[in-house]
């Protein structure tokens, strides 16, 4: 047998086998389709974790319609149950406009919130860097202290049972020098009541 009948051989017999082959793969896809359509795959806890947490569109939308109508029947009940208005708050307002004298000076009250504090003082420029004591009366956690101050620059520090804090929120500004912050005011023209 020569080479080219050896190889029309082969090629008629590959196709007898790819033609009875061809009868099982007709459906083949629809088959396979099917029986994994049929089977369902085991989740993992993680996986059921992560459906729980991140639920489909759909679940999302409704988990912030419960949270909301949770939220307006507990605002609704605590609206019908409260028959008598809150009492007002009564004690001295604090106003942080500064108070004008007659010589130029201003009073600048001086405000920490400071809960656990035994005690709060104010360091700066304008009394020498000693302390100057800030109170707090009704043990609120705010400490307040009014004090007299001409039109100019101050630098200040809070102390706050001895540890130097020195970044204020009401300051205008701060600067830092020897590593340590310290806030910065003005008063008078560009500054705290103009």
């Amino acid at each position: 047998m020569n080479h080219d009948a050896l190889e029309v051989l082969l090629q008629d017999t590959l196709k007898a086998e790819v033609a009875a082959s061809a009868e099982r793969l007709t459906d083949l896809e629809e088959r396979v389709v099917m029986e994994l359509g049929e089977r369902r795959p085991r989740l993992r806890w993680f996986q059921w974790l992560e459906l729980l947490l991140a639920p489909t569109r759909s679940a999302r939308l409704a988990q912030i319609a419960v949270v909301g109508a949770t939220a307006a029947v507990f605002l609704f009940v605590g609206l019908s149950l409260s028959d008598a208005p809150l009492p007002a708050i009564e004690g001295p307002r604090l106003s942080l406009q500064p108070i004008h004298s007659a010589d130029g000076t201003q009073e600048v009250l001086f405000v920490l919130p400071a809960m656990d504090a035994t005690n709060v003082a104010v360091v700066g420029n304008f009394n020498a860097w000693e302390g100057t004591d800030l109170s707090d009366p009704d043990g609120d956690g705010i400490w307040t202290a009014s004090i007299q101050l001409s039109p100019g620059r101050y630098e200040y520090a809070f102390l706050i049972d001895g540890r130097w804090w020195g970044q204020d929120p009401l300051a205008d500004e701060y600067i830092q020098s020897f590593g340590e912050y310290s806030s910065v005011r003005y008063i008078g023209r560009g500054g705290d009541g103009v």
